[in-house]
C-alpha cells in the first residue's frame, strides 16, 4: 500500500507527487446549486492550484521553500473554507457522491499493527459528514438541513453493517466513497466502499440506516417532503447499494440475547469524550462497548471481520452500561451436520467453520436492564505475518 513519512514536508512533497494537490487534468467538475425540482449546473471558474500551507521548522517564519529555495508565504485561494481546500475529498463528477483519502494514523492503529474497527468507523462518519458540508449541509449538526435546523430535528443511527476484508496499516492510504439515498418514509441510508488507493483493491463495505429525531423531545419523527426534497437533489438517480445480493449479510435479523450469556462485562461507563454534538454518546462508541466482552483468546488468535449493530435506545452521560457476549451457532456448522448424516465429506466446511467465530451481542443499561443496542460480529483467523 502506498505510505507516507510521518513528516509534515515530507508527506506534503509526496502528496504533491501524488498530484493530489496539482491541477486536475479532466475538465472541472461543475458546481451544483439546489432546486427544489432538481439539481442546477453551472460552469466552474478558473481557480488557482490549492497548495498547503507548512510551518517552516528550521526556526524561520511559517511558509514553503520555492524552487530557488527562498522560503515564501503560501497565499491559498478557491472557493470553501481553508479545511475544505486542504482535505482530500471532493464529490465526484456527477456530484451523487464522495471520495476522500485517509492517511492511517499510528494512533489508529491497535495491537495488530493495522487499523481499528473503532478507526475505521470513525472515518465513515467523517467522510459522510465532509460529504454533507460539501454539499452545503449544516456543520453544527451531523448533516442537518436548513428545513431541520429550523425544527431542532437531527439524524441518529438505527443500523450499522461494516465488512473488512483487509485492515490497512500505519501510513496506509484509503479512499472511501459515500453516497446516500433515501429510506423509506422514515428515514434514510448511507453506503461506503473502501479502496487501498495504491492498489485500487475493495478492502471493505460498509451500510447504514438513520432516522430522525427532535432533539428537545428526543422521539423519532417522519421524514417530511421538505426535507427529503432538500438532500435526494444529492442522491444518485437509481438504487446503489454498496452490499447488492439479496441474501447479503447486512440485511440479517440479530436476535436478542437473552441472558445468562457467556461472557458479560459490567458497569460500562460513558466518558465525557464519548458524547458528541448531539448531546449523546457517538455511536461508534458503542463498538468498542460490544467488543469488551469478546473473550481474550478470541482477541488473540482472530480478527474482526464484519460488525452488525442495531440501535435500539440512546445512552447518556450519566448511564451505566453491561456487555453481554455469547457464541452464535453458525449456519456453516449446520451444513456440517447435515452432511455427516448422509455420509457426505464435511472436512472442507470444517475447515473453515473452525477457523471462523460468530458471536451475538447486547448491550444494556445496568439499572434496569433496558437494551441499548443489539450487535453480531463474525471473526476470522488472523492471517500469519
Amino acid at each position: 500500500m502506498l505510505k507516507f513519512s510521518c513528516n509534515a514536508v515530507d508527506q506534503i512533497q509526496s502528496l504533491a507527487q501524488c498530484r493530489f494537490f496539482s491541477p486536475p487534468k479532466s475538465k472541472p467538475r461543475p458546481i451544483f446549486s439546489r432546486r427544489r425540482d432538481g439539481v442546477s449546473f453551472s460552469s466552474p471558474t478558473t481557480k488557482t492550484p490549492v497548495q498547503a500551507v507548512v510551518s517552516d521548522w528550521s526556526g524561520g517564519g511559517g511558509g514553503v521553500a520555492g524552487a530557488e529555495g527562498v522560503t515564501n508565504r503560501v497565499e491559498t485561494t478557491g472557493l470553501g473554507s481553508l479545511a475544505d481546500r486542504l482535505r482530500l475529498g471532493s464529490l465526484t463528477e456527477d456530484g451523487l457522491s464522495y471520495k476522500e483519502k485517509f492517511i492511517v494514523r499510528c494512533y489508529e492503529v491497535g495491537i495488530n499493527k493495522t487499523a481499528t474497527v473503532e478507526t475505521i468507523a470513525n472515518l465513515l462518519q467523517e467522510v459522510g459528514c465532509n460529504h454533507a458540508q460539501s454539499v452545503g449541509f449544516s456543520t453544527d449538526g451531523f448533516a442537518t438541513t436548513t428545513t431541520m435546523r429550523k425544527l431542532h430535528l437531527i439524524w441518529v443511527t438505527a443500523r450499522m453493517h461494516i465488512e473488512i476484508y483487509k485492515y490497512p496499516a500505519w501510513s496506509d492510504v484509503v479512499e472511501i466513497e459515500t453516497w446516500c439515498q433515501s429510506e423509506g418514509r422514515i428515514g434514510t441510508r448511507r453506503d461506503w466502499i473502501l479502496k487501498d488507493y495504491a492498489t485500487g483493491q475493495v478492502i471493505g463495505r460498509a451500510t447504514s440506516k438513520w432516522v430522525m429525531m427532535n432533539q428537545d423531545t428526543r422521539r423519532l419523527q417522519k421524514v417530511s417532503d421538505d426535507v427529503r426534497d432538500e438532500y435526494l437533489v444529492f442522491c444518485p438517480r437509481e438504487l446503489r447499494l454498496a452490499f447488492p445480493g439479496k441474501n447479503n449479510s447486512s440485511l440479517r435479523k440479530i436476535p436478542k440475547l437473552e441472558d445468562p450469556a457467556e461472557y458479560l462485562r459490567q458497569g460500562l461507563v460513558p466518558r465525557r469524550a464519548d458524547l458528541d454534538m448531539n448531546q449523546h454518546v457517538n455511536n461508534v462508541t458503542y463498538i468498542g462497548w460490544v467488543l469488551e466482552s469478546i473473550p481474550q483468546e478470541i482477541i488473540d488468535s482472530h480478527e474482526l471481520q464484519t460488525i452488525t449493530l442495531d440501535y435500539r435506545r440512546e445512552c447518556q452521560h450519566d448511564d451505566l452500561v453491561d456487555s453481554l457476549s455469547s457464541v452464535e451457532p453458525s449456519e456453516e456448522g449446520e451444513a456440517i451436520q447435515s452432511l455427516k448424516g448422509t455420509n457426505g465429506s464435511a472436512t472442507a466446511i470444517e475447515d473453515k467453520h473452525r477457523d471462523s467465530r460468530q458471536f451475538l451481542h447486547l448491550l444494556r443499561l445496568s439499572n434496569d436492564g433496558l437494551e441499548i443496542n443489539r450487535g453480531r460480529t463474525e471473526w476470522r483467523k488472523k492471517p500469519s505475518r
